[in-house]
């Protein structure tokens, strides 16, 4: 009897937490979209819904290639909303200003007000390596533009005032010493 192939299973990745220097490193552009890349983004959407987010960058879970993936649809029961799998994405354009509160999934349990641009547009290659352009506002702006930022090293806490991240400091401390699982 042939043996049936298989196709690995999705499983959650681990995710880097603040103080870990893989977040604050820049990520390579992925030059080809191969099955690696595919069950990465699958592996990156499991780790996704068992951490309750929205977004996520692949240096979030350490590795440090330009992807991320995103989806609001878990928060927005209005829209459907296809996950979205980006590989090398840019902001080419931006429009507006809104002011936000945003967490993140590496500095757990910590928000603060963010100012971004309301309205972006951005290139990026998808899953099936074709090059995609996507016009984004409101959430879906703020989330592809908060894990960009990760692909470039950033973190929220860094578009926020002195003042308040000084006053944000002792979590910080916290979240940065706290046991983590391995």
């Amino acid at each position: 009897m042939e043996e049936i192939p298989r196709l690995p299973k999705t499983e959650p990745l681990q995710l880097r937490y603040y103080g870990d220097p893989v977040l604050r490193k820049r990520a390579e552009p992925v030059q080809e979209i191969t099955d690696v890349e595919r069950l990465l983004a699958d592996d990156m959407l499991e780790t996704l819904y068992t951490s309750f987010g929205i977004g996520l960058a692949a240096t979030q879970v350490g590795i440090l290639k330009r992807f991320i993936i995103a989806d609001i649809g878990v928060v927005d029961d209005e829209e459907e909303f296809e996950p979205l799998k980006l590989f090398n994405p840019e902001i080419i354009s931006v429009e507006g200003e809104c002011v936000l509160e945003e967490g993140c999934l590496s500095i757990p349990d910590l928000r603060a007000e963010v100012k971004r641009p309301e309205q972006i547009v951005v290139n990026a290659m998808n899953i099936d390596g074709e090059d995609v352009q996507i016009e984004a506002d409101g959430l879906l702006a703020r989330v592809i533009q908060h894990e960009i930022d990760h692909l470039n090293g950033v973190l929220f806490i860094d578009r926020i005032s002195g003042i308040k991240r000084q006053l944000l400091r002792d979590q910080l401390k916290i979240i940065q010493q706290a046991e983590r699982p391995d």
